[in-house]
C-alpha cells in the first residue's frame, strides 16, 4: 500500500521535481501577490479590489535573512515529545518579481553557517515529517530551500 504523501497545507504548492512551485495568487486589478494565498479580495489597502487568481511563484529567490531553530516549536506545531529534537535552518527569501520574502527551512544538511545574505536559493520539495508505519503512514510535505551556489 505505502505511505500516503499529505501537504502539510493544501493549496500552497505543487508538483515534484523540477515542476515543484509555491502557489499564490495574483489580484487582477493591481498585480498585488499573495502569499500564502489569499481566496478572498485583494488585501492591498490601495486596491478598490479585483479577482484574485492563482500564480506560480519564482522558483528562485535571494536569501533575505536566516536564522536556525533550536527549540521544539509550540502548540499547534505537533512533534512527538519522545523523539529528539533536531534543529531546522530557516530561510527568509526575497522573490524579486512578485515583491514579497518568504520564509521556509532549509534542505536537510543546510546549516546557518553555508549561507549568506544575498545567495541564490531555489524552493525544492519536502518532508515535515512523518506518521504511522510504512504500510500505512503518511508524509508530510512542503516546501523548502536550497542553495543553487550563486553567489549575488
Amino acid at each position: 500500500m505505502g505511505r500516503t504523501r499529505t501537504p502539510v497545507v493544501a493549496g500552497w504548492f505543487t508538483g515534484e521535481g523540477d515542476d515543484f512551485r509555491l502557489l499564490g495568487t495574483r489580484c487582477a486589478a493591481c498585480a498585488s501577490v499573495f502569499f500564502p494565498r489569499e481566496d478572498g479580495l485583494c488585501r492591498n489597502p490601495a486596491c478598490a479590489g479585483g479577482e484574485l487568481v492563482e500564480v506560480p511563484l519564482s522558483r528562485r529567490g535571494r536569501v533575505w535573512s536566516y536564522t536556525d531553530g533550536r527549540y521544539r516549536p509550540p502548540a499547534p506545531y505537533v512533534s512527538d515529545p519522545e523523539l529528539p529534537w533536531e534543529p531546522r535552518t530557516l530561510i527568509a527569501v526575497e522573490l524579486a518579481a512578485e515583491r514579497m520574502v518568504v520564509l521556509g527551512q532549509g534542505v536537510e544538511g543546510v546549516s546557518v553557517a553555508d549561507l549568506e545574505i544575498g545567495m541564490e536559493v531555489e524552493v525544492v520539495p519536502g518532508v515535515l515529517g512523518e506518521e504511522g508505519d510504512d504500510e500505512s503512514g503518511t508524509v508530510w510535505t512542503t516546501w523548502q530551500w536550497r542553495p543553487t551556489g550563486v553567489r549575488a
